[in-house]
């Protein structure tokens, strides 16, 4: 498994192809890019801030009497987690969303596909958390980032909401934008993790 190692704290060589260089030559606004998302990211994986939040908070979701209900949560009878497949509805409404606000006309469809995208905003959310209630430390501090975005994208799009249904359609459409902007962040790092938990074997 390759790693490299920014100011203390190394993260992977997620696609197999940065390598770090400082070479003039080599880097491109890409790699730059890429660099500092990763530097960012392993800066979140290394900090200790919140780790008694976490606990905390993973503590409490594990308390919670949900008996046969987690393992669905989890998506144990899929046989893989059920987070991900959830999190498709939200995503692909809001960037439909963002598509049809392109065409003429088409408002009203872009503020259902905004509900929508609210609508199953939830599901996702709690069979997100109780993913993260079994996250190790480092995926564990990502996640509370990842949820914060989630928060902020679904803010956003509530706000967008309002503002469409009040006729008021440049506000929503740049609301949507911000929640657009948002939850691409947010998906970022739920990549991150996914990829670190393959990484780690789990």
């Amino acid at each position: 498994m390759n790693t490299h190692t920014f100011d203390g704290f190394d993260t992977y060589d997620t696609f197999g192809t940065f390598d770090g260089s400082t070479d003039p030559g080599h880097s491109s606004a890409l790699d730059k890019a890429s660099e500092s998302w990763l530097i960012a990211v392993a800066a979140i994986e290394g900090t200790t801030a919140l780790d008694p939040v976490i606990r905390v908070l993973q503590r409490g979701i594990h308390a919670l009497p949900l008996g046969g209900v987690r393992d669905l949560l989890r998506g144990e009878p899929l046989g893989h987690p059920a987070h991900p497949v959830l999190v498709q509805v939200p995503i692909g409404c809001w960037l439909s969303a963002g598509i049809v606000d392109a065409v003429p006309g088409a408002q009203r469809a872009a503020t259902v596909l905004t509900a929508v995208g609210l609508a199953g905003a939830a599901p996702a959310a709690v069979t997100g958390w109780a993913d993260w209630a079994d996250l190790p430390p480092r995926q564990a501090r990502v996640g509370v980032i990842h949820a914060v975005t989630n928060l902020a994208a679904v803010g956003c799009y509530t706000a967008s909401l309002i503002a469409r249904l009040r006729g008021e359609g440049l506000k929503g459409r740049l609301w949507s934008l911000a929640g657009l902007t948002a939850v691409s962040a947010s998906g970022a790092l739920g990549g991150h993790m996914a990829y670190r938990r393959y990484q780690d074997g789990d």
